[in-house]
């Protein structure tokens, strides 16, 4: 017994011996060509990574040749530094031109008998827009009916058989009638046809519109009785509309009547002129009211719409002005000008700032380290043209 586990012992022995004595491999070294390609992989990425974040890719130009220039009425000059008239800008609200609005209104108690027109219809001057009847009008109409008899028959007598006062009475009472009458609203057409007998003294006379214009407000329905002054519609002429601006007292000072003005409305500048200042102040915001008129091409104005206002004051600085045709949008929205390098021929298009577009030029300024400078040669007409040859070659055609 004792001898087996003697020779077991011994056994074991041998296989712990033999794994201890057992040799761990060495690690694989890499030969010196792969070493030389991983090391030129890392350096290239780097150098990319480098390249990419360290700087913006210089801005490309575009050749082109005299003829190409003078076929494209391509033209180039220095800009400089002029005087121009600096800008406020200013909230402002559409209203309309009251001086092209009217009420439509009776004189006298009626009641509303027929309507002509309705409301948003443009009408012509002297149509017809609303008729009323109303027993003042009644006895305003009788009463020029026998004024007008006597008048007639004193003026057939003659003043060789009447006395001179009842010549005199007959005439005052006649003229007199005749104007109560048109006071009351009767127009001239209509007291013609009542004096030759082709209508009735009915009392019934028709409002007709004293301008051209559309119908704004219609607030009568057919029947109701309506008091003296009471504003039956309102017309008004759109096609100039005034806005009124709002701005502090010490910039109104800087404005004269007269001065010019813009209105922006969706990306778009109409042209404006100050034809007032106001000299009170309002009593909840503290700020004074410049009235501008602009006209109102293709009704795109209307009365309560708020816009932006620009306006020209008299004091004017030096800046860098350009045509309005020399900038351009780029692809992503920038304004940018089609500079002239120091090669007769090669264009690049460098960014700037638009600080104001006004009667077809626009001030400018200069943007980064590739601003222009006064001096810089830049196409004042043409600049389509170039920006469109720069696209062809699939270059970016802004200089950030």
């Amino acid at each position: 017994m004792l001898r087996k586990i003697l020779i077991l012992i011994t056994i074991f022995s041998f296989f712990i011996l033999a794994a201890c004595s057992e040799e761990k491999p060495e690690p694989k070294e890499s030969s010196t060509s792969d070493q030389a390609a991983t090391k030129k992989h890392t350096e290239r990425g780097d150098h990319e990574d480098t390249e990419k974040g360290g700087h913006e890719e210089e801005g490309r130009s575009v050749h082109l040749k005299p003829e190409q220039m003078l076929a494209a009425g391509i033209f180039v000059e220095p800009i400089t530094l002029t005087k121009v008239s600096t800008t406020i800008r200013a909230p402002g609200e559409v209203k309309l031109n009251s001086y092209r609005t009217i009420k439509v209104s009776p004189r006298i108690n009626a009641q509303v008998i027929k309507r002509h027109a309705r409301l948003g219809e443009e009408v012509k001057k002297g149509q017809d827009l609303v008729t009323l009847s109303s027993v003042e009008m009644a006895e305003a109409q009788g009463q020029l009916l026998l004024a007008d008899k006597e008048w007639k028959r004193v003026k057939k007598l003659g003043r060789e058989v009447i006395s001179g006062r009842r010549y005199i009475t007959a005439k005052v009472s006649y003229e007199k009638s005749y104007a109560k009458t048109r006071a009351y609203g009767m127009n001239e057409a209509d007291i013609k046809a009542l004096l030759t007998q082709k209508r009735s003294a009915d009392g019934s006379f028709t409002l007709a519109a004293q301008q051209a214009g559309r119908v704004l407000h219609d607030k009568f329905i057919v029947g109701e009785r309506v008091e003296a002054g009471y504003e039956l519609m309102v017309i008004a002429d759109e096609s100039t509309m005034w806005v009124q601006a709002r701005m502090t007292p010490g910039l109104v000072g800087l404005i004269d009547v007269g001065n010019t003005a813009e209105i922006l409305l969706e990306n778009q500048r109409l042209p404006a002129k100050v034809i007032q200042l106001h000299h009170t102040l309002d009593q909840t915001t503290r700020t004074s009211a410049v009235r501008l008129e602009v006209a109102n091409d293709n009704d795109r104005l209307h009365a309560g719409m708020f816009v932006t206002t620009l306006i020209t004051t008299r004091d004017k600085k030096k800046a860098l002005q350009v045509p309005e045709a020399a900038v351009l949008r780029s692809a992503d929205g920038d304004w940018q000008v089609m500079v002239e390098q120091d090669e007769a021929g090669e264009f690049k298009a460098v960014e700037v700032a638009v600080k104001n577009i006004s009667d077809g030029k626009a001030v400018i300024e200069g943007l980064g380290k590739n601003a222009i400078q006064p001096g810089t040669r830049v196409v004042t007409q043409g600049a389509f043209f170039v920006q469109s040859e720069l696209a062809k070659g699939g270059f970016e055609i802004h200089n950030h």
